[in-house]
This record gives C-alpha cells, sequence and structure tokens, in this order.
C-alpha cells in the first residue's frame, strides 16, 4: 500500500508533512468527494472483506467505494501513516422507522486527537448526514457546516450525534413520497461511547449486515458521493441530487427514476465506478435515508 498512490485516488496535491487540523480536514474532504459511500458489492454477486489490503485494492486501485468499515478503515491507515493519533469507535445507528437506536454497535468511525482536542472523523457515513469537516468532540455546541449544523449530546458517558436539516424543496414531487417543501427537522444520527475499539470486533457486524435479510443493506442498493455544494445518490433505481442551502436557507432535491439500462452509465458518469459483474438494484426497504 502506497500513500502516494492514494492521494492520486483522491485527487490530492496538498502537503502532507505537518498532521494538524487544516491538512487532516483537506484530505478528509477530497476522500468524501472522490471515494462513495456505497454497498454495490453485496448487490452484484462479490463479498465485503473486513482486511485493509483488500479494502485498499478495491478502493484505491479499482476505483471503487466502500461502506464505514472500507472507508473508515482506510482513512484509519492514511491518518495513522501520517502522524496522526487515531482512535477506533463503535457505534450504534439510529433508525427513524422504529425510533430507537441499534442493539449491537453497527458503525465503524474514528476519533483523532490532535493539540489536546479530541474530533470526530468519519468518513462511511454517506448520504445526506455525511459530516463534512473533523467535528469537535464538545457537548452541546452547534457545529455549522454545509449539510447543516450538527452537534454532539453528551450524557453519562455515551455522545449522541445529530443534525438539524434545512427545510428541502423538491420540484418534481411526483416521484417523491414527501411534501414540496419538507420543514426543518433535527435528525438523530447515532450513539457512540469512546471505548477504543480493534477492527476485530467489527467482524460480526461486517458478516451480518451483508447477510441478514432485514439488513438496510441486503434490501437497498445504495452509492452516494459528496459534491462541493451538494450529494448526489443512486438508491435501487431512484437517483437523487441535493444542492445544499440553494437559497433562503433550503435546499433543492432533485429526483429521477432511472431506466434499467441507464444504471450502469450513471454509475460511470456520475460516481465514476465501473463494475465487474453484473449489477442488480434494489430498494425493498421503508428506511429513510434522507
Amino acid at each position: 500500500m502506497d500513500i502516494k498512490e492514494y492521494f492520486t485516488r483522491i485527487s490530492y496535491q496538498g502537503s502532507y508533512d505537518k498532521p494538524d487540523l487544516a491538512t487532516l480536514t483537506d484530505i478528509f474532504q477530497h476522500h468524501i468527494r472522490a471515494v462513495p459511500f456505497e454497498n454495490l458489492s453485496i448487490h452484484c454477486g462479490e463479498s465485503i472483506e473486513l482486511d485493509l489490503e483488500a479494502t485498499y485494492n478495491k478502493i484505491v486501485r479499482k476505483n471503487r467505494g466502500g461502506w464505514c468499515m472500507e472507508n473508515n478503515h482506510l482513512l484509519s491507515w492514511v491518518l495513522k501513516t501520517l502522524g496522526y493519533n487515531v482512535i477506533l469507535l463503535g457505534s450504534k445507528v439510529y433508525v427513524p422507522e422504529y425510533d430507537a437506536y441499534a442493539d449491537e454497535i453497527d458503525h465503524l468511525l474514528l476519533k483523532v486527537v490532535l493539540d489536546d482536542k479530541s474530533y470526530l472523523v468519519d468518513g462511511g457515513f454517506g448520504m445526506a448526514y455525511q459530516i463534512w469537516q473533523p467535528m469537535e468532540l464538545i457537548s452541546g455546541t452547534d457545529q455549522p457546516q454545509t449539510p447543516g449544523v450538527f452537534r454532539f449530546l453528551e450524557e453519562s458517558g455515551v455522545w449522541y450525534l445529530e443534525k438539524v436539516k434545512r427545510k428541502q424543496w423538491v420540484p418534481n414531487q411526483s416521484t417523491s413520497a414527501s411534501h414540496n417543501i419538507e420543514e426543518e427537522v433535527c435528525r438523530r444520527i447515532y450513539l457512540f461511547t469512546l471505548q477504543p475499539r480493534d477492527i476485530e470486533e467489527f467482524r460480526a457486524c461486517n458478516a451480518h449486515l451483508q447477510t441478514a435479510p432485514d439488513s438496510l443493506f441486503v434490501t437497498k442498493s445504495i452509492c452516494s458521493l459528496q459534491t462541493t455544494n451538494g450529494i448526489r445518490a443512486l438508491v435501487g433505481c431512484k437517483f437523487t441530487e441535493i444542492k445544499y442551502n440553494y437559497r433562503d436557507n433550503m435546499d433543492l432535491v432533485e429526483i429521477r427514476i432511472l431506466a434499467d439500462e441507464e444504471v450502469e452509465k450513471t454509475l460511470k458518469e456520475k460516481f465514476n465506478i465501473t463494475l465487474d459483474k453484473k449489477f442488480v438494484p434494489i430498494n425493498t426497504s421503508r428506511w429513510s435515508l434522507f
């Protein structure tokens, strides 16, 4: 594995001789705009391996993306290679349909310690709840970013991440289950503790999420990528583009249902992904990703 090859993959041409917050933020933003959050392997007959070298080959050499246990595992290697103090953490993702958090940890994230301050670094959540900058681990303070206002709340050693969404303007509402304008709302994302984790602790979770019949990742094919002003996402055959803060503190949400023959072309043109095997899009779950 070669750090310069990784930098080529994410089109990063900045300096990396000083492990500071500015460099961390710059590399992080290049990563989330170059490497999709995706689970396409599950839907084209491939398995997702919890192995750093396999993840490196998939993302860096095959130009693919990955889910949290791939993106953040790779990011941990990158940051450690550059001299950052990185600790793996595990979180339980909030499921709005059940108004509850997962029973077991099902999401990998990173804590980076810089100048006696701790930051959450998560390049593997994707969709509209992907943070765009490392977040300082402080409770009860709004941390505005381009996607919206994020904040942590801490209670008895348990940390909660939430995001205040803007109103959303959906011009072609016939393709959406939502109203024309969705009201601004606070959405819980996940909870976590600061207990250090080892990658081996995610092995069972990695297997379960790609095989369990009720897993979100089995019932939905997902590919999302952050852009300079929003996100684009392909969930099943539904292609969505969001432009953050398009006007009047409102996000523009444009939705299009793709024909079967458009899917492969869209993956290539919008996400720079070419799959080796036959891909079968699916979206049978009620779980909302926006």
